[in-house]
Order: structure tokens, then sequence, then C-alpha cells
């Protein structure tokens, strides 16, 4: 793979773009303090903006690494942050990583994250040079299970019991696209 990193990267509604420290705010009051966000997600509900100012200042530092992919998901319209997408692992040894996005409940169903989705996969695939991208959801989060069919991504089976939300332990159902699934289709 031929790193690049957080690229700027621009769709018909979105620019995906690097954090910056003044993107606080917005992050807290558009989707980290938000419960119907966090409820399916590995971390705790902001309680306040000073959370997310820490989350942040350990976040941009690692803009320097070429092989770190964490993109703020900013409305061109308004020029409002509402949510974030990222390769959380990557996979060296096949090329390949893990994609994690989340996305403030206001802007849900209105076709964002599959548009942000495809653009980050289109970028990987075509100018990193991964060769899989894979995620996955509690079996519960239905939602975001239909991002993953939407971005075009294969289901490759479930995981029974195999994580742990803040809805208990539920099964992990996960999904994948590799590179010759994707040949350039969007």
């Amino acid at each position: 793979m031929n790193h690049k990193g957080t690229k700027t990267i621009e769709t018909e509604r979105l620019i995906l773009r690097q954090f910056k420290p003044e993107d606080a705010q917005a992050m807290f009051d558009n989707w980290a303090s938000e419960d119907e966000v966090s409820k399916w997600l590995p971390w705790p509900t902001h309680e306040n903006v000073e959370v997310t100012k820490w989350i942040l200042s350990d976040w941009i530092p690692k803009y320097e690494n070429p092989d770190y992919y964490k993109w703020a998901i900013e409305l061109k319209s308004t020029g409002k942050i509402i949510g974030d997408i990222s390769i959380v692992r990557v996979y060296e040894h096949i090329a390949g990583g893990e994609l994690g996005y989340c996305l403030g409940s206001k802007w849900w169903g209105n076709g964002i994250m599959p548009e942000a989705g495809k653009a980050v996969i289109k970028f990987l695939f075509e100018e990193v040079g991964f060769n899989r991208i894979q995620a996955n959801y509690f079996s519960n989060n239905q939602k975001s299970g239909r991002v993953m069919q939407k971005i075009g991504m294969t289901y490759e089976g479930t995981k029974r019991q195999a994580g742990m939300s803040k809805q208990g332990i539920s099964d992990m159902v996960e999904y994948a696209i590799l590179k010759e699934d994707y040949n350039g289709q969007y």
C-alpha cells in the first residue's frame, strides 16, 4: 500500500477532512453528546465539551502518520461537521482495513453516510492500494448494516456474542468489499 494519510475528499454534498481543534463544540453538539448515536459504539457519550476536546487532542497529532485515516464529515451547504468516518484498524499484511463511522441522528436517513463511505472506499482502493475493507455492526443495529449494503459491501458472516455495546453482549455482523468487487463502480 502507498499510504497517503487523511486527505481532503469532496463529494456532491460533503467535504471529508481532517479534524481541527476548533471542531470540538460542533462535534460535541452534533453527535458526540448524543446517546442515540453512541448507543451502538464502543465509546461513551461525551459528558461535556472538555471530553471532546481531549479526544481531538489525541486524534489530531496522529494525522502526521501516513497510515492514519480519520475524516470529519462536513456538510458543504452549512459548513457544519455532523459525523466522522475512519479506518479504525489497518491490516498491512492483507492490504486491508476496518471501516468505522458515526453520524448525528438529525442527519440519519438522508444518504450521507453511504455518500461518505463510497468516497472513502474509492480513495482507499484507487489511491492508497487497499485490497479489502471490512466493517461490522451489532446485530440489533440494522441501520448500520444498511449503510454497508449501500456502499457495496457483501455480508460475510455473524460472530455470535462477539461484541459489547451499551445494549449488552451482542452478535457482530461483518461485511466487506474487495477491490475486485469495487472495480471502479463509483
